[in-house]
C-alpha cells in the first residue's frame, strides 16, 4: 500500500504541560486506524498536526506530495441559516476538482447516499446525530485521500453508529478515527493505537482489531512489568555496591558508575509507565439501600409533541437491581421518557407511580447541571473545602485526585475544561447524591477506555434500578438486563437483546410490543402454493406443512409479545428476563421456517437439493 503520511518524533507542549513527546507513526492507502488515549494525552492535537492544521513543536511530518487530507471536529459548526444543501455547495465551490457533474448535482448524489430526504432544512433544526453526518458529508464532498474523524460517535443514536460503522468500512479514502467506542473499534479497525504515558515513545501500535489490540497490549505491559523487577534487583545491588564507600568504588572504573547511574534513570522512566494504566478515576455511586421491589411503576403511559405520537400504552416497572436499556432514534422519544420517569413531565395519558420518597439522580448529556463560569473548584465543592461522601469529610483537594484533577487547575473555569474534564465533574456530583434509580443519558460520551471501564463497574454494583441512554454497544451488553425500543413512529417494543434489536431493524419488522385494548395478529403474508414433483414424499409432506408451522410459530411470537408486556411479569425480574429470552428464541425459530421454505421451494423447482 501506498504511504500517505509519515511522522517521526512529533513532539507538543501547552504552556508547561507536555501532551507527547517523540511520537512516530506512518499512515497509507487502505488504512482503518482507530486512535484511543487518556483523556489529556493529546490526541486531538496530534490529528490536528497530521491534517496540518497546527504544528509540532518537534519532529518531522513527511506527507505525499498531491495528499489531500480532511478534519472532522468533535463540534460540528455552521453559518446561521445554512441548510445540508447549502452547507455542500459552499465546501464544493472552495474545492477546485474537475468533474463532470455541476455541483447542485454532486450535492444532492452526496446528501442522498449520506441518508439525507431534506436537503432544504434549517440546519439548526437538525439533532446531534444528522448534523454530525452534515459535517462528515461536507468532507466527503472534498473527494479527501484521507479522512479524518475526532469523536465522531459522540451523540450519535446507535442507527446513526450503525450508519458511521458501515460508512468507515466503506470509505474509499483511508480513515482515522479517535473513538472511545470499543465494539465501533472492533467491527472498522485494521490497525489500533493507543497515545499514553504508558509506553516508550508515548504510543503503542498493533495491526488488528481491538480484541488483538487488547490482547498485545496485556502482553507488553506485563513484559514491562517484569523487566522493571529485574531492573529493580540490578539497582538493588548498584546500590549496596555503591554504599561501601569511595575505597570500594576505587575498584570500579568510571564506566560502571555510569552504567549504575543510568540503570536507575531506566528504572524510574518504567515506574512511571508502569503506574500510568492505574491512574484512573474511582466511581462508586451511593445507594440509598432501600428494601422494596417495586421502585417506580409506568402504566400504559403515553405522549405527543405536537402531532407527533412518541408512544402509547406503555408499561414500565424498575425495580431494584434492573437496568433498563432505551434504544431508538434520534426525536423518538428517549429524553421525554426520561424526564417523564424522573416527574419533570406528565404524560399524555396513563400514570406514574414512584414508591414514597424515591431519590433519582440523573446524568445528562448536554451537562446543565455545570455552570461553565465556575471554577474546577467551586464545581467539585460549592461550600467550605470538603465534601461529604459515604459519611465521611472529604477535603476538596483529595477528591479532585479521585477523579484525575489536578489541584493546580483549582483556578480553570468549567467551561475552558474538556469535555472528558466536564463529564468527570458530574459523575463526581453525582457520586454524593444517594439514589434508589440512576438515569444516564449517554454517560459514555468524552470518557476515555479506561474511565469507560471503571463507570461500568460501579454500575454493574449499584443495587437500585439504572435506566440507560447510550450509544455504547459494549456499555449496554454489559449492563442492560432489559430494552426497550422507540422507533419514532409512536411504537414501543421489549427485546431479549441488542443483537434480536438489530436483527428487527434490518428487517424492517413493525409490529408493537405494547398490544391495544383488541390486539390483532396481522394477517400472512400470501404466498403462491408451491410447485411439487421433485421432491421425495418426505421432503413433500415437510412443505405442505411448512406455512401452518409458520403460522403457528408466528402466534407463538405474539403471545409472548404480550406476556412480556405484561406490568405484572415486568415487575419479577427473573421471569421476565426468561420470557424475553423465549422471546428471541421464538423470533429465531420463525426465521429459521422462513429459510427452510425458501430452501425447500429451490429444491422443488429444481434449484437445489437436500
Amino acid at each position: 500500500m501506498a504511504t500517505l503520511l509519515n511522522a517521526r518524533n512529533l513532539a507538543k507542549t501547552f504552556g508547561t504541560h507536555t501532551l507527547f513527546t517523540g511520537v512516530s507513526l506512518n499512515l497509507a492507502d487502505g488504512d482503518r486506524l482507530g486512535m484511543i488515549g487518556p483523556n489529556g494525552a493529546g490526541k486531538s492535537t496530534l490529528l490536528k498536526i497530521l491534517a496540518g492544521l497546527e504544528q509540532p513543536d518537534e519532529g518531522e511530518l513527511i506527507r505525499r506530495r498531491d495528499l489531500h487530507a480532511v478534519y472532522v471536529p468533535q463540534s460540528d459548526q455552521f453559518l446561521p441559516g445554512a441548510t445540508p444543501l447549502s452547507v455542500l455547495l459552499d465546501r464544493l465551490e472552495s474545492h477546485d476538482s474537475p468533474h463532470h457533474l455541476d455541483a447542485q448535482t454532486r450535492a444532492a448524489m452526496i446528501l442522498s447516499q449520506l441518508g439525507f430526504d431534506d436537503t432544504q432544512t434549517d440546519v439548526s433544526e437538525l439533532s446531534g446525530g444528522w448534523r454530525k453526518r452534515l459535517s462528515i458529508a461536507a468532507a466527503v464532498a472534498l473527494e479527501p485521500d484521507l479522512l479524518m474523524l475526532d469523536e465522531p460517535t459522540n451523540h450519535l443514536d446507535m442507527p446513526g453508529v450503525l450508519w458511521l460503522e458501515q460508512f468507515v468500512r466503506e470509505a474509499d479514502s483511508a480513515v482515522v478515527v479517535i473513538t472511545h467506542d470499543r465494539v465501533f473499534l472492533e467491527n472498522t479497525s485494521n490497525r489500533v493505537l493507543e497515545l499514553s504515558d504508558a509506553y516508550p515513545g508515548g504510543l503503542f501500535e498493533v495491526k488488528g482489531n481491538y480484541t488483538e489490540f487488547v490482547r498485545r497490549k496485556e502482553e507488553f505491559l506485563e513484559a514491562q512489568s517484569a523487566q522493571q523487577t529485574a531492573l529493580a534487583g540490578k539497582v538493588r545491588r548498584d546500590t549496596a555496591w555503591l554504599r561501601q564507600g569511595i575505597q570500594a568504588r576505587r575498584t570500579r572504573n568510571k564506566a560502571q558508575i555510569e552504567d549504575a547511574a543510568q540503570r536507575r534513570d531506566q528504572l524510574r522512566e518504567l515506574r512511571q509507565r508502569n503506574t500510568a494504566p492505574t491512574r484512573t478515576t474511582s466511581i462508586d455511586f451511593q445507594a440509598t439501600q432501600r428494601q422494596t421491589n417495586k421502585l417506580l411503576g409506568a402504566h400504559r403511559i403515553g405522549k405527543s409533541m405536537g402531532d407527533k405520537l412518541l408512544f402509547s400504552k406503555l408499561d414500565l416497572m424498575l425495580s431494584p437491581g434492573m437496568c433498563l436499556g432505551l434504544l431508538g432514534p434520534n426525536g423518538s422519544g428517549k429524553t421525554t421518557l426520561l424526564r417523564i420517569l424522573r416527574g419533570d413531565l406528565t404524560p399524555d395519558s396513563g400514570t406514574v407511580k414512584p414508591a414514597a420518597e424515591l431519590r433519582i439522580v440523573t446524568f445528562t448529556q448536554h451537562r446543565e447541571s455545570l455552570n461553565p463560569t465556575q471554577t474546577l473548584r467551586q464545581a467539585l465543592c460549592p461550600v467550605g473545602d470538603a465534601v461529604h461522601y459515604l459519611g465521611k469529610a472529604i477535603h476538596v483537594a483529595g477528591w479532585a485526585r479521585r477523579f484525575l484533577f489536578d489541584p493546580t487547575k483549582f483556578n480553570h473555569s468549567v467551561g475552558d475544561l474538556s469535555g472528558g474534564e466536564q463529564a468527570r465533574i458530574q459523575i463526581a456530583n453525582l457520586m454524593l447524591q444517594p439514589a434508589d434509580v440512576l438515569i444516564l443519558d449517554e454517560p459514555t460520551n468524552d470518557l476515555d477506555i479506561a474511565s469507560l471501564e471503571v463507570l461500568e463497574q460501579s454500575l454493574l454494583d449499584f443495587p437500585g434500578a439504572i435506566v440507560l441512554v447510550t450509544h455504547d454497544r459494549f456499555l449496554l451488553g454489559r449492563l442492560a438486563t432489559h430494552l426497550l425500543a422507540l422507533d419514532g413512529e409512536g411504537e414501543a417494543r421489549h427485546y431479549a437483546s441488542f443483537e434480536q434489536w438489530q436483527a428487527d431493524q434490518r428487517a424492517g419488522k413493525t409490529s408493537k410490543s405494547q398490544p391495544a385494548e383488541k390486539s390483532e395478529q396481522p394477517p400472512p403474508p400470501q404466498r403462491s402454493k408451491p410447485r411439487c414433483g421433485k421432491l421425495s414424499y418426505k421432503l413433500q409432506r415437510e412443505l405442505d406443512g411448512m406455512e401452518e408451522a409458520i403460522l403457528a410459530a408466528e402466534d407463538r411470537v405474539q403471545q409472548l409479545h404480550e406476556k412480556a408486556a405484561d406490568p405484572v411479569l415486568i415487575a419479577d425480574h427473573a421471569a421476565h428476563r426468561e420470557v424475553c429470552h423465549q422471546l428471541a428464541d421464538a423470533h429465531a425459530a420463525v426465521q429459521k421456517l422462513y429459510e427452510r421454505w425458501a430452501q425447500l421451494e429451490a429444491m422443488s423447482d429444481g434449484d437445489g437439493s437436500e
